[in-house]
């Protein structure tokens, strides 16, 4: 390379790799700016007429300065979009409260949910799953996504901005990425969301794919779990094992029972001694029991049983039983069940039984036959307030038109609430004004008026029923037995 008379280097004859359609001499992306300043660095590093000092990078005139940079700008805005379940917002991560309702929904829960009310108050409820291909193939998730986009289009319908969306939606997304979140669900799964908190909770029925947004949260769908309170042991028993459970209208659970006898063997205990057969009765490990002398004594003998059982139900009054008042129902071939209930201490032993050999049965199958048999149990208390219903239907002590039992909710004169399954009833109620107006279909600004009658009959100490159309005691969504008139 060498200079002119000017002093400035000459580029060696040809064509610079990838110079293009340009041919020699400079590219006219390089500006006169920039040329100056390489001239500069080139004259301020030269030692001799033609040569640079050792290990010193000099730009090519024609190099095109920019191309680097140009290319990273192309890279990045050609990344390709995620589509998976981990969409989410653009933007930091609001600071959001993000909680599990871990608690049973009992009335106090409920009523702590139905007293929230803000300008947005967002419901999103899903059907989900605890196993199978649909926890496997990512069902629920992808479903629960969905459900998140058509909670944006709502918020969006009412003129919400998007920071406000990001910030009610992005614990939302958050959770679709958890994938042992999904695989840790029950049957259905529920979102309550406000500006302040995203809490969750997991109940143990199948509720209908819903969002809702109001001033106050959707809570008509967790009735079932609400009303059905009712609870009842059950005792799985046989010779050689015994297991209390706990069971209700949804699901049952074993029961420990600390010191729960391991089988006849654990209480009656057989030595030979000469000719004679000796049996001790008492625990093992707890010392010496009554000793016995006799030929007839042997495990299968009712005396030897009613002293196993004895045990067993002693040991599950102390540490369960005793201040308990629901039904037991017991669990056993047909010879056991009699001798139990003659030696057992506790007053509630349900006349239903499940007779056969359960010791080695699955646990769900114990219960779905246990529930089949207890369901007169679960229906008792609707039958009573449907019987208390149609003994005060000639009088004031009832009501079934929506604008009278509304009203009487709101005023907290609703003793029993009969509800229709499924049922919907849009309009809006101002309890300060008693102004009530009812819609056919839903118009901007009303609420749910079944969420809303069912709510204050709660806060009011009443009884809520839903109830197939078929067992209505009136031809009405909604009926009521009242406190007063």
């Amino acid at each position: 390379m060498g200079k002119d008379r000017n002093g400035r280097f000459i580029p060696i004859k040809g064509k610079p790799s990838g110079s293009g359609k340009e041919g020699l001499g400079l590219r006219p992306s390089i500006s006169p700016e920039a040329l100056k300043q390489d001239e500069a660095m080139t004259e301020k590093y030269t030692t001799g007429p033609d040569q640079l000092a050792p290990g010193i990078h000099v730009r090519h005139p024609n190099r095109d300065t920019a191309k680097k940079a140009s290319q990273q700008q192309e890279n990045k805005r050609e990344a390709p979009a995620d589509k998976t379940v981990e969409e989410t917002f653009a933007g930091e991560r609001p600071a959001i409260r993000t909680e599990e309702i871990s608690q049973r929904l009992n009335k106090a829960l409920f009523a702590e949910l139905a007293s929230v009310s803000t300008d947005l108050c967002l419901s999103i409820y899903l059907p989900t799953h605890a196993s199978g291909k649909e926890v496997n193939e990512k069902q629920d998730a992808i479903l629960f996504k969905s459900m998140l986009q058509k909670a944006q289009k709502m918020l969006e319908g009412k003129q919400t901005d998007t920071s406000t969306i990001q910030r009610l939606l992005q614990p939302g997304y958050e959770l679709l990425r958890d994938d042992a979140f999904w695989r840790q669900q029950q049957q259905g799964l529920v979102c309550f969301i406000t500006k302040d908190a995203f809490r969750f909770l997991r109940v143990p029925v199948t509720v209908n794919e819903h969002v809702y947004c109001n001033n106050h949260f959707m809570l008509t769908p967790l009735l079932p779990v609400l009303t059905k309170e009712e609870q009842f042991y059950l005792l799985v028993f046989s010779k050689h094992h015994a297991q209390l459970y706990l069971a209700d209208a949804f699901g049952m659970q074993p029961v420990e029972v600390e010191g729960m006898p391991d089988g006849i063997a654990d209480v009656v205990h057989f030595e030979e001694k000469g000719n004679q057969m000796l049996f001790r009765t008492g625990s093992s490990g707890a010392g010496e029991g009554a000793n016995y002398h006799g030929m007839n004594s042997n495990p299968d003998h009712k005396t030897d049983i009613a002293l196993y059982l004895e045990e067993v139900d002693k040991t599950v009054w102390k540490e369960v039983l005793y201040d308990k008042h629901i039904p037991l129902m017991l669990a056993s071939v047909d010879y056991l069940q009699p001798i139990y209930r003659k030696v057992s201490r506790y007053q509630y032993i349900s006349d239903e039984a499940l007779t056969g050999n359960y010791e080695h049965e699955n646990m769900q199958e114990i219960y779905r036959q246990a529930k089949e048999k207890m369901q007169p149990y679960f229906d008792q208390r609707l039958l009573q307030a449907i019987e208390k219903y149609n003994n005060g239907s000639a009088s004031a002590l009832t009501a079934s038109i929506p604008d009278d039992v509304i009203r009487a909710a709101s005023y907290g004169q609703v003793d029993n609430l009969f509800v229709q399954k499924d049922g919907t009833l849009w309009g809006t109620f101002d309890v300060t004004t008693d102004q009530l107006d009812i819609h056919d279909e839903e118009q901007p600004g009303d609420e749910c008026l079944l969420n809303n009658v069912i709510v204050q009959t709660i806060l009011h100490n009443g009884n809520v029923f839903l109830v197939d159309k078929e067992r209505m005691p009136a031809e009405s969504q909604m009926a009521a037995s009242l406190r007063y008139a």
